[in-house]
Formats: C-alpha cells, sequence, structure tokens
C-alpha cells in the first residue's frame, strides 16, 4: 500500500468521489456513521456532497424533517448527525463516560444532581405539551421553573439532558435550532448489546474511514482503546489489515474502489470527516509544498482555537482553504491556496463552487486569492 492508496480509497469510502456517491442523506450516515455537526450549515453540505443525486440543501433539511436523521451529542461529546434509528445504541454506547466527564463540571457550576434532574423534568413536561422547542424556549423553561440558566449553564444542561437519552434536536425553525423529547422523535428504535455496539460503530468506521488506523479511531470515536480495540475484534470478519511505514491500517475487505483519484477538486466543508476523522492527517497534507507552507504559519486549515476550515482538496490532498459570503441574489466562494493552482485545478475548484451553488439553490461566483507565498 502507498501513501495515494490511503487518499484515494478514503475518498471512495466516505463517499466524496462522485462516483462512489451514496443514494440519500440516510445512507452517508448509514455508510459513516456519523459526521461531526456543529456547525449545522457546513454538516448539511458534508451529507449532501457526498449524495450521487445532487441534492439540495432543502432535500437533506427534508431528511431531518422526516425524521431519517437525527442530531445530537455522540462521539467526544461532539454534535453529530447520525441515522436516527442508531441514536439510542449510540448514546448508550458513549453517554455513560461522557456523564462521567461532566459530574466534575457539575460540581464546578454549581450543580447538584437535584438540579439535574429537576432540569429535566421541567424539559420534559414542556415537550410533552409542546411536542418542540427552539433553544431559547428551552432556556425560559429552566428560568420559570426556577433554575438559573446564565452562562453556559442552560447549555449545559441541554447536553446533559441528551446523554441522559431524553432530548435530541430537532428540525430547524428558520435558523433556529429545536429540540424534541428523542422517544417522540425515534419510534424505530434499533437496538445493540455493547459487545454489538462496538463492532458495529468498528465496522462502519473503517469501512467507510479506512484505511485507518486504531489511534485514528479512537480520537474519532472517544472510545477507551481498549473499547476499540475490542470492536475491531468484533468486526474482524469484515476487516483486513494492511501494513505502510511500521504503521497497521484496517479497512474493510474485498471493498470495491469507486472513484478516488479520479482528478476531480472538491470543497470540504468546515469539520468534514475528511479531515477532523483522523488523528493523523499527514495523508492528506502529505505534498511537500503544502507541508512547506503549513509548516511556515502562513497558511493553516484550524485555527487557534481548534476549528477546522472548509477545505479545498485535489487528488486526494488539501491544497488549500476557502470561504462563502453571501451577496445580494448569489454567494461569492474565496479560494485560498496553499500552492500554486494550475488551470485545470482551477477550472475543478470552480466547477466544485458551482455544485456548492446548486446544493445551496443560488448563483455562485468563485475567485482566487492570489498565489504570492
Amino acid at each position: 500500500m502507498e501513501i495515494s492508496d490511503i487518499t484515494g480509497g478514503r475518498l471512495s469510502n466516505q463517499h466524496i468521489s462522485p462516483a462512489a456517491g451514496a443514494k440519500s442523506p440516510e445512507d452517508v450516515l448509514n455508510s459513516l456513521g456519523a459526521v461531526q455537526a456543529q456547525d449545522y450549515p457546513a454538516a448539511l453540505w458534508a451529507i449532501g456532497l457526498r449524495c450521487n443525486d445532487s441534492p439540495t440543501r432543502a432535500d437533506v433539511e427534508e431528511a431531518i424533517a422526516r425524521k431519517k436523521i437525527s442530531r445530537t451529542w455522540l462521539m467526544r461529546g461532539t454534535l453529530h448527525f447520525a441515522p436516527s434509528r442508531d441514536m439510542h445504541w449510540m448514546l448508550n454506547l458513549f453517554a455513560p463516560r461522557l456523564i462521567n466527564t461532566a459530574i466534575a463540571r457539575d460540581r464546578h457550576l454549581g450543580l447538584g444532581d437535584d438540579v439535574i434532574r429537576r432540569a429535566k423534568e421541567l424539559f420534559a413536561i414542556a415537550l410533552k405539551r409542546e411536542g418542540q422547542l427552539t433553544r431559547d424556549e428551552m432556556y425560559k423553561v429552566l428560568e420559570k421553573g426556577g433554575i438559573r440558566n446564565e452562562g453556559n449553564l442552560g447549555y449545559h444542561m441541554l447536553y446533559r439532558a441528551a446523554w441522559d437519552g431524553l432530548i435530541c434536536f430537532g428540525a430547524h425553525e428558520g435558523k433556529q435550532p429545536t429540540f424534541e423529547l428523542l422517544d417522540k422523535r425515534v419510534t424505530n428504535i434499533r437496538k445493540l448489546s455493547n459487545r454489538q455496539a462496538l463492532a458495529e460503530l468498528a465496522n462502519r468506521y473503517f469501512t467507510s474511514h479506512g484505511p485507518a488506523t486504531v489511534k485514528d479511531y479512537v480520537w474519532w470515536s472517544g472510545l477507551t482503546v481498549s473499547d476499540a480495540k475490542a470492536g475491531i475484534e468484533g468486526a474482524s470478519f469484515g476487516l483486513e489489515s494492511v501494513q505502510l511505514q511500521e504503521k497497521t491500517y484496517y479497512t474493510a475487505k474485498n471493498l470495491q474502489r469507486r472513484g478516488g483519484h479520479d482528478g476531480r477538486v472538491h470543497l470540504l466543508p468546515a469539520f468534514d470527516e475528511y479531515l477532523v476523522g483522523y488523528a493523523d492527517r499527514s495523508a492528506v497534507l502529505g505534498g511537500a509544498e503544502a507541508q512547506r507552507m503549513l509548516k511556515s504559519g502562513k497558511v493553516y486549515f484550524t485555527t487557534s482555537n481548534g476549528i477546522f476550515l472548509p477545505v479545498v482538496v485535489a487528488d486526494g490532498e488539501v491544497v488549500g482553504t476557502w470561504k462563502k459570503r453571501a451577496e445580494k441574489g448569489r454567494a461569492l466562494v474565496t479560494v485560498r491556496p496553499f500552492v500554486k493552482l494550475d488551470e485545470q485545478r482551477k477550472n475543478g475548484a470552480t466547477a466544485a463552487a458551482e455544485r456548492y451553488g446548486d446544493f445551496l439553490e443560488v448563483p455562485i461566483a468563485t475567485t482566487f486569492e492570489k498565489w504570492d507565498l
């Protein structure tokens, strides 16, 4: 196996290459397991770009409205989209450890078990009555119930209630996120034992994110090393290991690669799985010129506070970042390259931007910052 096999395999397995596109937003998440989603618009594009029928943002949001996919705090306590029917077993897998780590935060914030329990009771009563509430309305529920929610207290109690399996996000109301009772939103529940859940998650990760290492999987999942290895063992019937530069990579057995290095340029959103799904990102940042620019500090793909920027990917490697700005009647995409882009790659980036415009259902104009680094 060569480095190009890693990047090509990931482009295909993650459904980024159009030839490997999934059929629907639900199929994307059934394959990947989950998609990081603290940036809601970015997560919608992360799902949409992986579908082969060129869905719009409205199409992805329709899958949310129809309760096919849902959003809550999962891996590493971070917001993710996942298939709705998988929410319960994923929460059963992740939540106990997350709650244990949150207890110290509870005490630091002055929140006893009685306050957490009372907040959940208030949420449950209000949502049973209203069905769906915005975040601000959830905060008002706490306030009317005599529970303080200044600063981050309200947000903290929201994700504690989510980890306890009481609530999850619903469909947006305009630009506002909403919350619903999890058991009301998700009635088609897939039940797995802990052993089955560990194997299922490992199988999904290495099938969709492979080739990847155990270290990558531990980072993505937030599981302990022992649980991660137990999951790999449980999924071993469908996985194979390969060696490269003294590292062991896992991927699905007999998986037919579709697309991969097909010459296309991709505009991936902030926090995309192609970067954030791995502890070691060197394979996709492997170009000598890009490495030199990144080491110089003149260019970067993450901010100082850990935000992953939208990236431009060509031939499997990150070659720049991009940003979108809304203008009257259209959107403007500006590409900031790490390396000098030839006309073929510029044309590819322009085509990728047009696909993004189709997703947003707005005209797109593309500009390139001057490469003079």
